[in-house]
């Protein structure tokens, strides 16, 4: 299964606000077996955020899109995801029956925009806030209050799964430059993906679907380099 990551906010895109969202959640899908293949930030405008997401849902299986939910001006992700899929926001019943039964609120105490969702979205619950959040085809729309995301991804984390990554680490104090063709050649012989992440000693990280292949990527490459002193 391949995912695509959005997050709505000037606040990321200026440095004020870290991107702890697509951090957990990118590590929580791998977890999964779920390739994540894009995390991409963008404004709090609407076409910025339909162009995104118009593009990402037909070319992965999944869009997660989080922040910018709520009533305040800034709040435009529905907006753009309605547009993303050529619909409109609009009212939703179960949203209101939700913040009242649920929330305590009666509808004067909340601005209009607050139960409004894109036509034929799936509400999603918030289980930490107000927000809701909503399900429309392929795409997932979240809060980006942290708290609130990952109580609202639980909702539907079932929903994505794919095969368990298994992960090696080699350690070798030779530079990276002298290790391409070694590099180059297990990932030849071996069915994995190497990552290399320098260091006092450079960590080669070997990962794949298949536990044994991993295992005997690893035992070959150890083979190959020197190893740290002890």
């Amino acid at each position: 299964m391949d995912v695509a990551l959005v997050t709505v906010g000037d606040e990321i895109l200026s440095g004020e606000t870290t991107n702890t969202n697509a951090a957990w959640l990118g590590q929580r899908l791998r977890d999964s077996g779920v390739s994540v293949e894009r995390m991409t930030v963008v404004p709090d405008r609407v076409a910025d955020i339909a162009r995104v997401v118009n593009e990402y849902q037909a070319e992965y299986d999944a869009v997660i899109v989080t922040g910018g939910l709520g009533p305040t001006p800034d709040d435009v992700t529905m907006e753009g995801v309605a547009a993303a899929y050529g619909t409109e926001l609009e009212a939703d019943e179960a949203v209101g029956e939700w913040l009242e039964s649920e929330k305590g609120y009666e509808n004067d105490d909340l601005a209009p925009e607050t139960t409004h969702i894109p036509e034929r979205a799936a509400m999603l619950k918030n289980p930490e806030g107000v927000a809701p959040g909503c399900v429309i085809d392929n795409t997932y729309v979240l809060p980006g209050v942290p708290a609130e995301m990952r109580g609202m991804f639980e909702q539907v984390a079932e929903e994505f799964s794919g095969d368990p990554w298994y992960v090696e680490t080699v350690e070798t104090p030779e530079p990276e430059s002298h290790l391409l063709e070694r590099i180059t050649e297990v990932q030849k012989q071996f069915d994995v993906t190497v990552g290399s992440y320098p260091g006092e000693n450079v960590r080669l990280r070997i990962e794949g679907t298949d536990v044994e292949i991993v295992d005997a990527a690893a035992s070959w490459l150890r083979e190959q380099v020197e190893s740290p002193q002890a």
